[in-house]
């Protein structure tokens, strides 16, 4: 309560600096249009007027921001034409710039108030300083000047607009206040040296008129056009690289439980907000999901808002929060002026709905509804996937379950009815002919310790698997000090690239393959060494197991493997094909074996670097 109390005042003393600003500044501008008459030269005035337009809405991009180098333009202007002309021009310049940028109303009338307020005082003050009695010579004296009322204007300016940084509830950091600055003084120097120029030029008594003012205020122009396109192209390149990077780590991420999390500092850098949930729908709930920045925690919606928040098709702009709220202002405080709400659908399936914000009214354009979109696109597509790949898990579960179904019915469970059914007749028997019974007991005997292996069996592969119980990499590490504790086989294991969390099908196939490619290894091969890389790499997983025995035709392997039920090379092809993987074995005889695995990088999730090598464990 105190928080949002405190917030509010801040967010009142910030528009009232601001409103009594604009005020004052209108109160110039109205003065200053009283003061109008004919210009002498119109085409130079209309020529000003472009060049400032131009300067206004390209500006030069420095030190981490841009700034607007148009002062000598204004200058030159206050000189040609009288400081009336200039407020008002300026400010008219400045109020069209900001209504072409669609920015909020305070903001559409405080910068023309702000700028034209600083340039006055600026003049006003430097006509008081007076320093002119210093200079040596009227190209220094003028060039004094221009300096004078360029180092105050930068003063007052910077001054207002950090009063009102400071007054709003946003932090402004000392870190964002020294980007200004540096902004403001490259700028500062820009408009020093073209100032400098203009003098030195100007004093050589040549004569001053329309094409001498455009041709040698164009490169300046030029600069900003130039430097503006530039600009948005590498803000826009900017933009792209960073939803690609999130549109790789969405496919990366997709099988993890915790994958959203992950996403938080990629969507940040994608677009900058204040404050952004997800809330996703499970079943017939919604629930927040994904939660960033200003949010209410715990927050929860009504079924009606849930239902209108279903029924979304297309992304809404909410630009006023107190005008209109939207469905759930309540999930945010009260800092939180303007929203979009973009669905996150893919055909038609309706998986959530993502909800940002920002502190500032009518803050989001047209370009930052393109980002959100596709990054909902983007953010649907990875939910489908996410699905799909559970689905297919599941699959693979209730395969496995059946599987080992199959094999307790027509194994374990034949051999307990042979079982019984010996027993009953060695039963019927036993007066009769006891040394037929005592074979036919010992015969069931030996059946039931069969069953009774095939029933550990079945239980052991039940139990959790190594790579579900203690991850991919120790589980390898371990079976390689097992074999090398019974055989004492020389084995180097390497890791290469980040350890990423793959899902837990993928480990258990990876590990399946190295477990058997192991044991083709041991049993056939008569080798001394094997080397085991496993690698994950940008866009993939690579498990290679290579060895360096005798070698096998690959094509008798096959064949033999289509008339054995163990896991041989056609069920460890089967089983990397789920996964969208592919198997590959290089064999000849007497010239080693090598069994390389290659999986798409899905399932992964940031991890530590790792570049060590497991030699001989």
């Amino acid at each position: 309560m105190a928080y949002t109390k405190r917030i509010k005042t801040r967010e009142y003393h910030a528009k009232f600096f601001m409103a009594t600003v604009s005020i004052l500044g209108l109160g110039l501008i109205i003065s200053q249009m009283s003061n109008l008459q004919v210009p002498h030269s119109p085409i130079i005035l209309i020529l000003f007027t472009v060049f400032l337009g131009v300067s206004e809405y390209y500006p030069i991009p420095v030190w981490k921001g841009n700034t607007a180098i148009n002062f000598p333009i204004l200058f030159t202007l206050y000189l040609v034409s009288g400081l009336d002309y200039t407020v008002v021009i300026y400010a008219g310049v400045v109020l069209l710039v900001n209504l072409l940028s669609r920015r909020p109303i305070r903001i559409l009338f405080f910068n023309p108030a702000q700028l034209t307020l600083s340039f006055f005082l600026a003049v006003k003050l430097a006509d008081t300083v007076g320093l002119g009695f210093v200079a040596s010579s009227p190209i220094m004296e003028n060039f004094l000047e221009y300096s004078t009322v360029l180092l105050f204007f930068h003063l007052i300016n910077n001054l207002l607009v950090d009063m009102v940084l400071w007054l709003r509830p946003q932090v402004y950091s000392f870190r964002s206040w020294k980007h200004k600055t540096l902004s403001e003084l490259s700028s500062l120097l820009i408009s020093l040296s073209y100032g400098f120029m203009l003098f030195l030029l100007g004093s050589q008594n040549r004569e001053i008129d329309f094409f001498s003012f455009f041709f040698f205020f164009s490169p300046l122009v030029g600069l900003s056009l130039l430097s503006g396109v530039i600009f948005r192209l590498r803000k826009e390149e900017s933009r792209l690289k960073a939803l690609f990077s999130i549109t790789s780590e969405l496919n990366s991420m997709v099988p993890t439980d915790d994958w959203l999390d992950s996403l938080k500092p990629s969507f940040q850098t994608f677009i900058a907000v204040d404050a952004s949930i997800l809330w996703m729908k499970e079943g017939d709930s919604w629930i927040p999901r994904f939660e960033q920045g200003n949010v209410v925690s715990n927050s929860t919606l009504n079924k009606e808002k849930f239902f209108l928040l279903e029924g979304m098709r297309e992304p809404a702009v909410y630009d006023n929060r107190q005008q209109d709220p939207g469905i759930a202002s309540n999930s945010f405080e009260d800092g939180i002026k303007s929203f979009i709400y973009t669905p996150v659908i893919h055909k038609s399936e309706m998986f959530g709905v993502l909800v940002i914000g920002r502190s500032r009214t009518k803050s989001f354009t047209d370009d930052d509804v393109d980002s959100i979109t596709s990054f909902a696109n983007q953010l649907a597509i990875a939910m489908k996937t996410r699905t799909l790949i559970k689905e297919q898990e599941k699959r693979v579960v209730l395969e496995e379950r059946n599987r080992i179904a199959r094999e307790i019915h027509d194994g374990v469970a034949q051999s307990l009815a042979g079982a019984i059914m010996s027993l009953e007749t060695a039963e019927r028997k036993f007066a009769e002919k006891p040394a037929e019974t005592l074979s036919i007991v010992s015969g069931s005997i030996t059946k039931l310790r069969t069953s009774l292996k095939e029933i550990r069996e079945s239980i052991y592969a039940l139990k959790p698997y190594p790579t579900e119980r203690i991850g991919l990499i120790p589980a390898i590490s371990g079976k390689i000090g097992e074999i090398n504790r019974n055989i004492g086989l020389e084995i180097n294991f390497e890791v290469r690239g980040t350890e990423d969390q793959l899902s837990s099908m993928t480990e258990k196939i990876l590990f399946d393959v190295f477990q058997e490619s192991m044991a083709n290894s041991i049993k056939h091969s008569k080798t001394k060494k094997v080397d085991v890389l496993l690698s994950y790499q940008s866009q993939q997983i690579l498990l290679r197991v290579k060895d360096y025995g005798i070698g096998f035709s690959l094509y008798e392997e096959m064949i033999k493997a289509e008339n054995t039920s163990h896991f041989g090379i056609l069920n460890m092809n089967d089983s990397v094909e789920k996964v969208n993987g592919s198997l590959q074995i290089d064999s000849s005889r007497k010239s080693g074996t090598e069994v390389s695995v290659i999986i798409p990088r899905m399932g992964l999730e940031g991890g530590k670097k790792i570049d060590k090598s497991y030699a001989g464990r």
